[in-house]
């Protein structure tokens, strides 16, 4: 199989580059994955097809306003930086622009030097090692000097930095959003937690993967950056139940689902508190061993995220329900509308 079997046409104009004033109103497509039925409904209607003792899954990492603009002390060129993971103490993996005046032993400072870092190892593709040093607590003097690391699609600014946060974010760690979860509110989640769903939450930081085009042409040489993930017993107990009783398991993007789904494949199907490191990739051929459902926004062409969603709701229903959004002019990405992929013909 092969990348270019997960192209389609996108009008530029579509891509999303602000968010809505109400995060439910995005639209929502109701996508059935053995027949290939499209219903277009408001996301505010999800609340529908989540029945009681259901689980809906969402997760709860938190975005680092990872993106930093420091000056490089020698010769004062202006060095950009995304930080990518925390790899010890503080030790980061991260993207530099421009790379080729970051070699190993540069100090750049940053916010008239609040904060210092050092290249400690050059790594492909513009990706540095940098330790950091600063007094005080490091995500504090985080906040106050990064900027939000929106993709590169996105060309305008975000007025307001927890816009582009889930409202149940909790834990810091993510170079992206788990965009998915941006249309829930709080009266939403009460909502669908009131109607008897239970609502879990695993944790996944949103890495290096996401910003990584497919350079081959065959999908299976294709190799997935690592992400950390999480899994508490409490989550893991609920979603066992659930899967015994034959409730349904809806993720909330494909975060959440790589991340239940690298746990099942290693437990027999079973979930059981667990952490580590996934690079699960998933396309087309894919046993699901996990979820039952997938709510997910609209992808780029070409991507690893759009060959999860042909894995689940096969490859021709996946890219004729994206040809009928851009007829319908869905809003795509990040700030996009989004798709709610469930099975059989009706809720």
């Amino acid at each position: 199989m092969e990348v270019k079997d997960f192209d389609f046409d996108l009008p530029e104009e579509l891509i999303a580059q602000t968010p809505l004033k109400d995060r439910t109103a995005s639209k929502l497509m109701v996508l059935h994955s053995k027949t290939g039925e499209i219903m277009h409904r408001t996301f505010s209607d999800v609340l529908e097809y989540l029945n009681e003792g259901d689980c809906l899954v969402l997760n709860d990492t938190r975005v680092l306003p990872a993106r930093l603009y420091g000056v490089k002390e020698d010769t004062g060129a202006n060095i950009e930086f995304l930080l990518l993971k925390q790899l010890e103490n503080d030790q980061w993996e991260t993207l530099v622009k421009p790379a080729k005046r970051v070699k190993k032993g540069a100090i750049i400072s940053f916010g008239d030097g609040r904060l210092k870092g050092t290249c400690i190892e050059e790594l492909d593709h513009g990706g540095r090692i940098i330790e950091f040093q600063y007094e005080g607590i490091f995500h504090e003097i985080l906040d106050s000097l990064g900027e939000m690391p929106l993709p590169p699609y996105i060309t305008e600014q975000l007025e307001d930095k927890e816009r582009y946060q889930t409202v149940f974010a909790k834990h810091s760690g993510s170079a992206a959003a788990p965009t998915a979860g941006l249309h829930f509110t709080e009266e939403l989640l009460e909502s669908i937690a009131a109607k008897g769903v239970n609502i879990v939450y695993i944790t996944l930081h949103v890495g290096l993967g996401t910003f990584r085009p497919v350079s081959v042409e065959d999908i299976e040489e294709h190799e997935m950056h690592a992400e950390f993930y999480q899994m508490t017993r409490e989550t893991a107990e609920v979603l066992n139940n659930a899967k015994s009783t034959g409730k349904k398991i809806i993720t909330v993007g494909t975060t959440s689902t790589r991340t239940l789904e690298t746990i099942a494949h290693a437990n027999d199907g079973n979930f059981t508190e667990s952490s580590g490191w996934t690079s699960i990739f998933i396309y087309p051929g894919f046993e699901f061993k996990a979820i039952n459902g997938l709510i997910t926004n609209f992808h780029l062409p070409k991507s690893t995220l759009i060959m999860l969603v042909s894995a689940l709701a096969g490859r021709e229903h996946t890219l004729h329900a994206y040809k009928e959004a851009v007829k319908e002019k869905y809003r795509f990405f990040s700030f996009g509308d989004a798709m709610l992929i469930v099975e059989g013909s009706n809720n």
